[in-house]
């Protein structure tokens, strides 16, 4: 019971915290962006850069995992903290429709723990957690092979291609391994999408070469990488594949029929929820794979092993009520994951208080907000938001959504879940707005001797304020 006192205690205390930010920003009015902050080089426009900027701050109330222990040493059933999930800049620009150049770079993930530049420590300007360091997400050139989308007079199919090269995010596998992360529905994604999360990839990135566009309702974007090195040989056991070093090329693609409304893709990042002003309906399906990036110890050596992954998607966006403004977003995704033989990896986001003290009913996943995240085995994840009518608030509209997400891992042997509750509060559509969510995430404890169990799950209730230009 005390653990629940102090847990909706604090619940209260951030609610309350984000009622009077937004009768703030109510009070300030907000603003009209419509195309944003685009700058036209010539009079019709078609010469043109634009700048876009995110801040995307988080508020969290974490229940951690078993045995967690504080910065101090000390016991830890409960974290309370604020760190920037993203701080980011995209800047692309056209001199006419043949070319076109994007940059995108920004922080992620810091917190008053961690999250700071290489070497950063102790005391000082230059402690724990201070002063990350700005990279590079996206840096990558593009050339117009053909474009004739809106021009059929001659009665071939509308069709387009555009080929590019640099460190880029056309992602194949599927439409959240694209994602935008500017119009998320959900408070964040499941992340399960990306399967080489800062091991082969620089934050959902690789140096490839890639075409993208449109043959009539099929949109597609495929590509030819080389992954970054990651050699993790010296965790090498027979027990569990790990990445270890290769040179080899990685190739993927990803493919959807447009049922409905033809989608924009002029940049890769996939809409998240169009709040009504689009109506689309697409069935896709993709691939990975990069060849002998795994290894497994074995009788007679070292046994190289491939990565390969399949998923399939169906994504739904309706307006429901036009003159309330209901809509209706939908989206499932099936994720078939080969990384050799039990492979797995246990990630916690943003996770302040990684340490603690084993005993029987610790995670395997470790301390903090650390779960098992990513493996070989099948993920599935299913969300569905309801855009709720206008004249319920005198300014802004409320979008309640849920999230569910099960993994078959392989090493694991056992089904587990993720649940997520949202309600975004939308100040100017994804301009300026603030979630809510309420997460439960699964502690599994056990061995591969004794066998793994679902023991129970642990909450992280999280307000986010975003706003972007």
């Amino acid at each position: 019971m005390k653990r629940l006192h102090r847990r909706f205690r604090t619940y209260g205390f951030m609610i309350g915290s984000v009622l009077m930010l937004t009768t703030t920003l109510f009070g300030q009015g907000s603003l009209d962006y419509t195309g944003g902050l685009k700058v036209k080089l010539n009079e019709d426009g078609s010469k043109y850069f634009r700048l876009i900027q995110w801040h995307q701050v988080w508020v969290r109330s974490i229940e951690n995992n078993p045995g967690t222990v504080d910065v101090t040493g000390r016991s830890s059933d409960q974290t309370f903290d604020v760190g920037m999930r993203r701080s980011r800049f995209i800047m692309y620009s056209q001199i006419n429709d043949d070319f076109l150049v994007l940059m995108h770079w920004g922080i992620n993930n810091q917190t008053f723990a961690n999250g700071g530049g290489s070497g950063t420590g102790g005391a000082g300007g230059y402690g724990a957690g201070k002063k990350p360091q700005v990279f590079i997400h996206d840096a990558w050139t593009q050339y117009k092979i053909a474009d004739n989308l809106k021009d059929t007079r001659n009665g071939g199919l509308p069709f387009s291609m555009h080929i590019g090269v640099g460190l880029h995010y056309w992602n194949g596998l599927s439409r959240l391994t694209s994602a935008s992360t500017l119009n998320i529905m959900t408070l964040d994604f499941p992340l399960v999408q990306y399967p080489n999360i800062e091991f082969t990839d620089q934050f959902a990135r690789q140096y490839g070469i890639y075409a993208k566009g449109q043959l009539g309702k099929f949109g597609y974007r495929m590509h030819l990488n080389k992954p970054f090195l990651t050699d993790n040989s010296a965790a090498l056991s027979a027990n569990q594949a790990v990445n270890i070093a290769t040179e080899n090329w990685s190739v993927g693609g990803y493919w959807e029929y447009q049922f409905a409304d033809r989608e924009a893709d002029v940049v890769p990042y996939k809409v998240g929820s169009y709040l009504g002003t689009k109506e689309v309906f697409n069935i896709g399906a993709g691939f990975y794979h990069h060849p002998e990036a795994s290894g497994i110890q074995t009788l007679n050596g070292l046994e190289r092993q491939d990565h390969t992954h399949f998923a399939f998607d169906v994504f739904y966006d309706k307006p429901l009520n036009t003159q309330k403004g209901t809509a209706l977003t939908a989206l499932t995704t099936l994720y078939l994951y080969d990384f050799g033989d039990n492979y797995l990896r246990n990630i916690g986001i943003m996770n302040v208080n990684p340490n603690g003290n084993a005993g029987a009913n610790t995670s395997v996943s470790g301390f903090g907000n650390a779960e098992p995240f990513l493996g070989t085995g099948t993920i599935s994840t299913t969300q569905v938001g309801y855009l709720l009518p206008k004249n319920l608030l005198s300014k802004g509209q409320l979008q309640p959504y849920a999230q569910f997400t099960h993994k078959q891992l392989d090493f694991l042997d056992t089904g587990i879940q993720n649940y997520d509750f949202g309600l975004n509060y939308y100040l100017d559509g994804h301009n300026a707005k603030v979630t809510l969510q309420y997460a439960l995430r699964p502690i599994v404890t056990g061995s591969q001797v004794q066998g793994f169990e679902l023991s129970e799950h642990r909450s992280t209730f999280t307000i986010q304020c975003q706003i972007y230009l």
